[in-house]
C-alpha cells in the first residue's frame, strides 16, 4: 500500500518512523515543499522515497495531510479527483471547520483525525519513533466517511499503537480548546510576561523545573498555532475567560490573605492528577 506524506515534520515524520516498521504493508512516499525537509527526511529513513510531483502522491491509497490547518484546507480543495477508493487522513489539531470545509464529492474518502501527542519541536529532525504508541487518536465525524476509509484509517492506527477515540468535530474543538489550545496560549503569556520583566541573566540562574515544564511549549511553531487559534477562536476565548476567571480568584484570595480558601483552591486543583 502506497501511503504519501504531505508535511514531513514532527508529525509526518514521525508517522512514516511508525509505519516504516511494516516494509511488508507500507511503501512511504513524503511531499514537502521545503527541500531542507526532504533531504532531511531521507537521511533519517523517515520515508522510502521523496516525490516532488503532487500526482504522483494523489494516486496513493492512502494520503496524509501532516500540515498547518489552514494548508489542510487548501490542499484538501485540490484532492477532488483521487480515486474513489483514496483514503485521505488530515492530522490536523482542530476539526469542525476542516470537516466542513471538506468538497462533497470526496467526502465519504476522508477521514478527520487529531493524535492527541507532540511535543514544541518541529521539521523532520524532530520525528520520535514511538509518538503516537498508546496515545489518543480522536476521529471525528467518522460517520460522514466511507466504510473503506474507516476501515484502512483503523487499520494504521492499529499499527501505530493508537487508542481511537470517535466524537464530533464540534464537540472535539471546544475539548481542545480547554486540554490544548489555551494551555498554550497560556505558556506563550507565561513566557512573555517574565522575558519583559527579567533579563537572561536571572531567568537562567532562577529558572527551575516547574517553570521550564509550564514555558516549554512556548516554544512551539508560531506559524502552526496562528492557524490553530484562527480556526477556534470561539472556543479558545472562552476557555482563555475561564481561565482569567480561575486568576482572578486566586488573585482575590492572595489580596484578601484568604489562605485557607486558597489552600481548598489548589487542593481542588489537585484532584486532576486522580483522572491523568
Amino acid at each position: 500500500m502506497n501511503i504519501g506524506i504531505i508535511g514531513l515534520g514532527l508529525m509526518g515524520g514521525s508517522l512514516g518512523l511508525a509505519l516504516k516498521k511494516f516494509p511488508d504493508k507500507y511503501h512511504i512516499i513524503g511531499y514537502d515543499h521545503n527541500k531542507i525537509h526532504q533531504k532531511e527526511a531521507l537521511l533519517l529513513n523517515l520515508v522510502d522515497e521523496i516525490s516532488v510531483d503532487f500526482e504522483i502522491i494523489k494516486k496513493c491509497s492512502v494520503i496524509i495531510l501532516a500540515i498547518p490547518v489552514d494548508a489542510i484546507i487548501t490542499t484538501i480543495q485540490t484532492l477532488k479527483d483521487v480515486n474513489k477508493n483514496c483514503t485521505i487522513i488530515d492530522f490536523g489539531s482542530s476539526k469542525s471547520k476542516i470537516s466542513k470545509s471538506i468538497p462533497k464529492e470526496i467526502r465519504e474518502r476522508v477521514i478527520t483525525a487529531h493524535p492527541m501527542t507532540g511535543t514544541e519541536k518541529f521539521g523532520p529532525t524532530a520525528a520520535i519513533d514511538n509518538l503516537y504508541s498508546d496515545k489518543v487518536m480522536v476521529v471525528c465525524d467518522s460517520q460522514k466517511s466511507g466504510k473503506l476509509q474507516n476501515d484502512i484509517a483503523n487499520k494504521i492506527f492499529n499499527d501505530i499503537r493508537a487508542k481511537v477515540v470517535y466524537m464530533g468535530a464540534d464537540e472535539h474543538d471546544r475539548h481542545a480548546a480547554f486540554i490544548s489550545h489555551m494551555p498554550h496560549a497560556v505558556s506563550y503569556a507565561l513566557a512573555n510576561s517574565v522575558m519583559k520583566q527579567e533579563d537572561s541573566t536571572n531567568i537562567i540562574a532562577l529558572a527551575g523545573g516547574g517553570f521550564r515544564s509550564m514555558s516549554r511549549i512556548a516554544k512551539s511553531s508560531p506559524n502552526m498555532w496562528e492557524d490553530i487559534f484562527r480556526q477556534n477562536r470561539e472556543n479558545l476565548l472562552e476557555s482563555i475567560e475561564v481561565f482569567n476567571n480561575e486568576m482572578i480568584l486566586c488573585k482575590k484570595m492572595i489580596e484578601d490573605e484568604d489562605w485557607e480558601g486558597l489552600h481548598q483552591w489548589m487542593l481542588e486543583a489537585n484532584s486532576l492528577h486522580d483522572i491523568l
